[in-house]
């Protein structure tokens, strides 16, 4: 079963027990432009679905099976939370220290792994598939967060946290600048689609795939080092990126892993930016900040599940969050 640490419990119990009797509409969700409270349902809670790790990571859905899967990145493993039942167990340990996780288009999972410094795949039968492992005859970095095109294509991003560190990988020199991929779904081939970025972290697609959102995290590591989002349209039958420019500035905090919904929203998990900033961002396709939800910790990445794809799944430092949104996910499957 899932081992919870004192620490943890502190953290979010506290948090838990502070609100008290709950209140409707939750008064954790903050309607800042009108468009954003036809998302926000007067009678929908945030839940904290579970707590005890060191820093949660690549949450993602498996409607088939009703569960979630996401990483513990310092604890080198991940994690399955059952929707029916509501327990959580080691789904995977050691993990690589995985990272981002995402699913193909026939179901499989596809992860970011900091340990080995690669991208693989887990096929039907529990093994696993390396995908890309290294570039030009050098290692990759340390894959951080993944996404799957409709055609098959996979798109992931490599600005090498893994490597500064132990604790969330090994330290070892960069035999490669810090890229964004893309992994041809026919030949198997990669060439980088985004060479300009100081951090490059989390990504997603706008619903007509016509849009990749990257987020730059660089100020993490880099003096006055970018705290934006940027957008690019997709280009050449879906091959290669045009016209990038700064979608939203995070200032004074950062953005890290991102989903959008059907109507072109972007949801963001935010933080490292003071009191009132952690937790998730909403911006309407015009880059309006129009909501936010709340959370008592860092949200790093998020994903939408549940039977409509309208239950917001986020993970934060130590814990797993979720609350009922009125929209629907752009994510397959």
């Amino acid at each position: 079963m899932y081992a919870v640490t004192n620490q943890a419990i502190t953290a979010a119990e506290t948090w838990v027990r502070a609100r008290g009797i709950v209140r409707y509409p939750e008064p954790a969700v903050e309607v800042i432009d009108p468009r954003f409270g036809q998302y926000s349902l007067g009678s929908a809670a945030i839940e904290l679905l579970a707590t005890g790790g060191r820093w949660c990571e690549g949450p993602v859905w498996f409607g088939d099976t009703r569960c979630l899967l996401w990483s513990d990145i310092p604890n080198n493993r991940m994690l399955r939370w059952d929707e029916e039942t509501g327990a959580v167990s080691v789904y995977r340990q050691p993990s690589n220290f995985a990272n981002g996780n995402t699913r193909d288009r026939q179901g499989r999972l596809v992860t970011c792994e900091h340990g080995a410094r690669r991208v693989t795949r887990t096929e039907y039968d529990g093994s696993l598939t390396v995908l890309m492992d290294s570039f030009e005859g050098k290692r990759l970095n340390a894959p951080n967060d993944v996404v799957v095109k409709s055609d098959g294509s996979i798109w992931f991003t490599d600005p090498g946290y893994g490597l500064l560190k132990n604790y969330e990988g090994a330290v070892a020199p960069f035999e490669l600048p810090r890229n964004v991929y893309r992994i041809d779904p026919v030949s198997g081939e990669a060439t980088v689609v985004a060479a300009d970025f100081d951090r490059p972290n989390g990504l997603c697609f706008s619903p007509d795939e016509a849009l990749l959102y990257i987020v730059d995290t660089g100020a993490s590591h880099t003096p006055n080092g970018p705290r934006h989002i940027r957008v690019f349209d997709v280009v050449d039958g879906g091959t290669r990126l045009a016209n990038g420019r700064i979608f939203v500035d995070m200032t004074p905090g950062v953005a890290d892993g991102i989903r959008t919904d059907l109507d072109g929203n972007v949801w963001a998990g935010a933080g490292w930016g003071g009191a009132g900033f952690d937790g998730v961002h909403c911006y309407a396709p015009d880059g309006v900040l129009i909501g936010k939800i709340h959370l008592p910790e860092p949200c790093s990445n998020l994903c939408f599940g549940g039977a409509r794809k309208n239950r917001l799944f986020m993970t934060g430092g130590q814990s797993l969050y979720s609350i009922y949104v009125e929209t629907t996910g752009a994510q397959w499957p």
